[in-house]
């Protein structure tokens, strides 16, 4: 996991909104992050530290200079060993501390001797976001390199409704793991396909597949982290697009074709992760087919998507397929690779429970037009997202001065 490992100080100060640090805390834990919480006074007013404590199972920190803290005369070696801090919620009042280097309290000694990165999730009531001292305060601390997140805008607790409340947990974690990831893939376009199409039947039934396109969205979202400049192409799902993503919505495997030779000519790289149909009804009625009875469908062969792009491409556009097979896979993917003529094939078993269609998890073999093989145990599909990535860079540096 992107997180798996990372020694991170959450700072949570006196909001309403401070309950979610709580569900925060906790996907931090779950992606294997090591926090320590930091809690204002003011926050201890709204949620408590046994909460922080437990979820953690970390000391929380609040006083300063409390004599019974071992952790109280640490906060520079905390703060240094950090990956990254996160306040969340940062209410108006962090926020100017923070830009004028004031510090008197746990939290705000810890980010003057913060090393690593700070991220700051604000949230605050009325229209104190758009006040020009905290747009000043903001602006100060951008300058210096802190990533202050924008608010979210909707209902407030005043019963007043704008800018001010608080990104939602999931987009806070996004944006720190974003913040922690190289940017090996900054200056490239990368084009993902994901999901599933559908072949219409009638105007109501359609012919599709298990497809849930969740490994093609973690790849968008690990490309994006990784500084690259991305653009989606997916069918039908029911996932969100990740945030900075051009996105194109398809249905048909003919309107994915279109999508994807229209942006391939521009990608440096190109993943097909769809699970692209093989075929479509030939002559798809009009209405609706009433009736029970044997129904006979005429299909068709749909365009091979993938062996086109690799036609097509430029010399320098590294392209990535996808197999999912339920026998004989080292064998089939190989056949596959070779037929296409792409340089990176990712292969798994899909006949296998907890890996593949509709799972959070993967279990893939990498195999390459040069001959290298690699087996991934399984591991989140974020891993193997971050894994592929990284194997497409190495492959290419290693290969394409040979190419040319």
């Amino acid at each position: 996991m992107p997180l798996d490992g990372r020694e991170l100080v959450l700072g949570v100060t006196g909001s309403i909104a401070a309950y979610k640090a709580v569900v925060l805390l906790r996907e931090l834990t779950r992606q294997g992050a090591r926090v320590t919480v930091c809690l204002t006074e003011h926050a201890r007013r709204f949620v408590g530290d046994l909460t922080f404590r437990t979820l953690s199972g970390r000391p929380v920190l609040t006083d300063l200079f409390d004599p019974r803290s071992d952790e109280a005369v640490e906060h520079v070696a905390l703060a240094e060993r950090a990956a990254a801090v996160v306040v969340a919620p940062a209410t108006a009042n962090v926020l100017a501390k923070a830009a004028h280097g004031i510090a008197d309290d746990f939290l705000t000694t810890v980010l003057l001797a913060a090393r690593g990165p700070v991220l700051m999730a604000p949230a605050m009531d009325g229209g104190m976001w758009e006040h020009p001292a905290v747009m000043a305060n903001v602006a100060v601390l951008r300058q210096r390199g802190v990533t202050v997140m924008e608010p979210e805008a909707g209902p407030l607790a005043s019963g007043l409704s704008g800018r001010g409340r608080l990104p939602e947990p999931e987009t806070i974690v996004e944006a720190l793991v974003a913040l922690l990831s190289p940017r090996d893939l900054a200056g490239e376009r990368v084009l993902v396909t994901a999901g599933p199409t559908r072949e219409a039947i009638d105007p109501v039934r359609y012919i599709s597949n298990r497809s849930s396109g969740k490994m093609g969205f973690q790849l968008a979202a690990a490309a994006l982290r990784r500084g690259a400049a991305v653009t989606l192409v997916s069918g039908p799902t029911a996932l969100r697009p990740p945030s900075g993503a051009v996105f194109v919505p398809i249905e048909t495997a003919e309107e994915m074709r279109e999508a994807v030779l229209q942006h391939a000519a521009a990608a440096t790289i190109v993943i097909k992760a769809a699970a692209v149909g093989d075929y479509r009804v030939k002559r798809p009625a009009a209405t609706k087919i009433k009736g029970k009875q044997d129904l006979t469908l005429d299909l068709t062969p749909n365009p091979d998507i993938l062996a086109e792009v690799a036609a097509r491409r430029s010399g320098a556009t590294f392209i990535v397929g996808f197999a999912a097979e339920t026998h004989d896979v080292a064998a089939h993917a190989r056949g596959k690779l070779e037929s296409k003529g792409v340089d990176l094939l990712v292969a798994n078993d899909v006949s296998r429970a907890g890996i593949g269609f509709d799972a959070d998890d993967n279990e893939v073999l990498l195999i390459d037009r040069w001959g290298g093989s690699r087996a991934l145990p399984k591991m989140s599909k974020a891993a193997v997202a971050d894994e592929i990535l990284s194997a497409v860079l190495a492959l290419r540096a290693r290969a394409v001065p040979a190419r040319r």
